[in-house]
């Protein structure tokens, strides 16, 4: 849910001030963004395409040096994952990139549920092979994947990608 509060982002876009604003901590002491995207959207199936648009869309107009597929597929997987397993009534999810001067990229996307069970199991039970592999991807493709809970409602999963 979007509040009036909201703050200028580089390249005219606003976000709350209420959602989330976490960034690796380390990069975000180390260099100030140099690009910086949010957005929120619904929790429905139909939400993962439209963030894989939006995804390339960003990365392309950045001109970021990574392997944009990859962020594109890593995106998709982890709203993929909020869609299936936090959708609440009345909530939506979040997705924020983050470019970093030294090329690094966070890709945090935030959702209403504070739990992440079976965040450390290489595969949790139940992977098919249309389901359950979205952690495991995320893993192979980013230098770092962690999630935290955020102060008010839910968590937030970020994946950290590195160009080059």
């Amino acid at each position: 849910m979007r509040t009036s509060r909201t703050r200028t982002l580089r390249e005219g876009h606003e976000m709350s001030t209420a959602e989330p604003t976490t960034t690796t901590a380390a990069a975000a002491a180390a260099t100030p963004p140099q690009n910086e995207w949010a957005l929120s959207y619904p929790m429905l199936p139909a939400t993962v395409r439209l963030v894989r648009l939006h995804t390339r869309r960003r990365l392309t107009l950045w001109d970021w040096e990574g392997d944009t597929e990859d962020a594109v597929l890593i995106t998709s997987e982890l709203v993929a994952n909020a869609v299936r397993h936090a959708r609440r009534p009345g909530h939506e999810l979040w997705l924020r990139l983050t470019h970093f001067a030294d090329g690094s990229l966070p890709i945090e996307v935030s959702d209403p549920v504070p739990q992440f069970p079976n965040f450390t199991e290489a595969a949790p039970q139940g992977v098919t092979e249309e389901q359950g592999r979205g952690l495991s991807i995320a893993r192979a493709l980013t230098t770092e994947l962690t999630w935290s809970p955020r102060r008010h409602i839910g968590k937030t999963v970020r994946a950290r990608m590195v160009a080059g």
